[in-house]
């Protein structure tokens, strides 16, 4: 066979199999930016599931905590009325059965209404999520440590971080969508495949055009494998969400109808100080007396429901904080049976 046919065969087989290369180089590289093109678009729809979630969780968290500082703001008009009324006797604590409620103590009235004020006075323009992070650290506590740091001109977002709390830093440190294994892989496998086919017209030789391809698809595959992972901790971080706007939405609720009940004896104390001017105790008919003595107790139960805590601080920043159901449960459960054993209602 002449030597010019012989190499223009092997070069027809070689050029063969070159375009076959080429071909499963160019399937390869078209699957890669499927996959890219499907990991990006689930990974978005991820992002944008947790940031509904996140937003409602947010609220959900901001309405109790706006209503424990103005639950407990509003302690220091209680007290005006009630150190009006001469020769009272001692409110002590109150026990029974699953209630714990603390004696009369003005003074710490005093402090927590003063510092919920302060909170109150700092929140009007601050970010989504701060006052619900005062009731993640406790209202109540959160209040007197505002008192004690006014005056020093510190920043309220800075006390013990409670301003920071919203239901976002409470989830894995925001890993979930601020990822930078994620969100840098996911970019880095666009940019090269981008970068990739912007050539393809210039490659030369199926071998090369089919180890592109190879090499394409193990960056798309990459980067899927980091959505994956994105949204297993995505899910964990919605679920963790929900459940903390169900325990919001069920505390807040509770602490409404104590609020709703305090908010119709200090009115009937009110008319019998200001309205009636008695302000002896010896003048008071059994009923006043009676009023008198659950209005106080009532406003025990209140500052007891402001000390809970919604979420314990995680001791890992890898973790989110633990929902503090226990605790919860179990001032929900003493604010109810007081109610009833008081015979009260809303």
């Amino acid at each position: 066979m002449p030597i010019p046919f012989i190499l223009g065969a092997a070069a027809f087989i070689a050029g063969a199999a070159g375009v076959g290369s080429g071909i499963r180089g160019g399937i390869k590289m078209k699957d890669a930016n499927d996959t890219m093109k499907i990991a990006q678009e689930r990974h978005n729809k991820n992002i944008d599931r947790f940031k509904k979630q996140n937003k409602k969780t947010t609220t959900d968290m901001d309405n109790v905590g706006r209503l424990e500082l103005n639950i407990l703001s509003d302690f220091k008009e209680f007290q005006d009325v009630f150190e009006k009324i001469k020769n009272r006797p001692e409110f002590k604590e109150y026990k029974k059965e699953g209630i714990n409620l603390p004696k009369y103590d003005g003074e710490k009235l005093k402090e927590v209404s003063i510092g919920a004020g302060v909170l109150m006075g700092g929140i009007g323009g601050a970010a989504a999520g701060t006052a619900g992070g005062f009731a993640a650290a406790g209202a109540t506590t959160t209040a007197v440590m505002a008192l004690g740091t006014a005056s020093t001109g510190t920043a309220i977002a800075s006390l013990s971080g409670a301003a920071a709390t919203n239901a976002t830093l409470a989830l894995l440190g925001g890993g979930a969508v601020g990822s930078s294994a994620t969100a840098g892989g996911m970019a880095l496998g666009s940019a090269v495949l981008g970068g990739a086919t912007l050539g393809v017209g210039l490659l030369v030789g199926g071998m090369i055009f089919n180890f592109t391809g190879s090499k394409l698809s193990d960056k798309a595959d990459e980067a899927y494998s980091q959505m994956l992972r994105a949204e297993e901790k995505i899910d964990k971080s919605c679920e963790y969400m929900r459940e903390l706007s169900s325990v919001s939405k069920e505390f807040l609720g509770e602490l409404n109808t104590v609020n709703d009940i305090y908010a119709k004896t200090f009115a009937a104390l009110k008319k019998t100080v200001l309205t009636d001017g008695k302000t002896n105790w010896n003048d008071f008919t059994g009923d006043e007396k009676l009023t008198t003595e659950n209005t106080v107790l009532l406003v025990a139960l209140l500052y007891n429901m402001c000390k809970v805590k919604l979420v314990l601080k995680s001791d890992s920043e890898d973790e989110p904080g633990e929902i503090n159901k226990k605790e919860i449960s179990g001032s929900i459960n003493e604010a109810k049976k007081f109610i009833a054993d008081k015979n009260l209602a809303a």
